[in-house]
């Protein structure tokens, strides 16, 4: 047990803290002695990891207490299980474990007793949501770690309820437990805006899709001349074929602005075989879609609200969007993700690292077997992917070239990647450092290596037959 003697080797395997015991010495840290996880626990924030103290007579060694109390949640739909620990100097460690319901009467009887306990931190464990009615209940009165379910699994053999939060709260006290990262409040709210609105914006474009299948069922060709088939002409059409319109010409007639230079081949594509079968499933698809599309309408006005209301957030957002391929929707889903404190991330490495757009580790007996990005946040993965997508599309831009670049060698995927992880430190240190973006211009790898690239050049055409000199052109004053 971590409050026990520790010889040989039989250390804990928890988040890169295995190593051999003859590679400490006592008091050496868990990692690197400037860790800025670790020395958070010592201030009071919600992880850390553990610290290896004087050895013992047997030469086995102890665990540092760095809480006295603190209590483990094990966290359910239903039920949640507390065991609180209790070690104070000189004393045996004391366990005291109780059951309480999810409702919210019950979470605040725990909060009760935790108190009653004089419990400082506490860790819950869950999958799904359900640890948020605990959380929601809890902040602000204790210091509070999410613990990943796959980083804390339980000692083989002793799988119970009891035993989860006894294994919790023994991780906690002695600082094993590295915590999720969760937002403030106001930004949890944010991140159930954006998610929500992203959601939405899938639900449409599948809606679109089912239209388009419809009118191709019924022989209409609207999509083969109309790049927007749910545009204003396209709007007018469908409601004219639902009303019992099926005239060419004068369904060709309802197009405006530049789609009226295509009459003629819309009057060939809206001639078609339309059933009412067709007529009714048009009318309940393109009316799902059109509500759809007024409920991302609202979400996008509460969000303007809340950046009129939290001068922090729209200054964070209007930072995000001077990004290349960052447009404002994306610069708030960016910010309900990250936040815009980046204080809670050491460095732009460990953000990208989180965000998953980073490569991966896998080295083995000093060979490295594979760089896959690990498994990170799939909301602010997909964000930087659409915007890496529409960056690498830009004009006379660092990232624009960056992509042409990286494509050429390693292919479009693995560019795409690459251009994210830039966008992402790029706004890493944007928030971090209060300023705007700057782009490096589309000559900045030619400026890098002026004079490879000049004898790049005269090789080339020197192996086309030509003869090259080089003179300085006189600058313009």
């Amino acid at each position: 047990m971590l409050s026990g003697r520790l010889g040989g080797q039989r250390l804990l395997n928890l988040h890169g803290a295995v190593k051999p015991a003859y590679e400490f010495g006592p008091g050496r840290r868990f990692g690197t002695t400037d860790c800025g996880i670790c020395r958070g626990a010592r201030e009071g924030e919600s992880f850390c990891f553990g610290v290896l103290t004087a050895e013992t007579g047997s030469g086995g060694m102890t665990m540092e207490v760095l809480f006295s109390r603190c209590c483990g949640l094990d966290v359910h739909k239903s039920t949640i299980t507390a065991c609180v620990r209790i070690q104070d100097v000189g004393a045996k460690p004391r366990k005291i474990v109780r059951r309480f319901g999810a409702m919210t009467g019950d979470l605040r009887a725990l909060a009760n007793w935790l108190i009653e306990q004089g419990v400082t931190h506490v860790a819950m464990e869950s999958t799904g949501v359900y640890w948020k009615p605990v959380w929601n209940i809890l902040e602000g009165q204790f210091t509070l770690v999410l613990a990943n379910a796959q980083h804390v699994k339980n000692v083989p053999g002793r799988k119970t309820d009891t035993k989860d939060s006894e294994w919790l709260a023994e991780l906690l006290q002695h600082g094993l437990l590295a915590g999720s990262f969760v937002p403030p409040r106001l930004i949890r709210d944010l991140r159930d805006l954006t998610r929500t609105r992203a959601v939405l914006t899938q639900e449409s474009s599948r809606l679109a899709s089912r239209i388009q299948k419809v009118l191709e069922d019924a022989n209409i060709k609207l999509a083969s001349v109309a790049s927007d088939t749910l545009g204003k002409s396209g709007q007018a059409m469908l409601e004219a074929l639902i009303a019992g319109q099926d005239d060419p010409e004068q369904l060709a007639d309802l197009a405006l602005g530049t789609l009226r230079g295509k009459i003629p081949q819309l009057r060939r594509a809206l001639e078609g075989l339309i059933r009412e079968h067709h007529r009714f499933l048009l009318k309940r698809l393109l009316a799902q879609w059109r509500f759809v599309e007024s409920e991302t309408e609202l979400i996008d006005q509460r969000l303007e609200q809340i950046g009129r209301e939290e001068a922090a957030i729209a200054e964070a957002v209007a930072r995000w969007d001077t990004v290349p391929g960052v447009d404002r929707i994306a610069a708030w889903g960016l910010v309900a993700e990250m936040g815009i404190d980046m204080e809670q991330f050491p460095s732009a490495k460990h953000a990208a690292s989180w965000g998953g757009v980073c490569p991966g580790n896998h080295e083995s007996a000093g060979k490295r077997l594979g760089g896959r990005t690990r498994k990170g946040n799939p909301w602010l993965r997909r964000i930087l992917g659409q915007s890496a997508w529409a960056a690498a599309r830009t004009k006379n831009t660092y990232v624009a070239v960056q992509f042409r670049r990286l494509a050429a060698k390693r292919g479009r995927k693995r560019a795409i990647v690459a251009v994210g992880h830039n966008l992402l430190v790029s706004g890493y240190y944007l928030l971090r450092k209060q300023c705007f973006y700057q782009d490096l211009g589309a000559d900045y790898f030619d400026r890098l290596n002026a004079e490879g690239l000049k004898r790049y050049l005269v090789k080339r055409l020197e192996s086309l037959g030509q003869k090259v000199t080089l003179e300085p052109r006189e600058r313009i004053a």
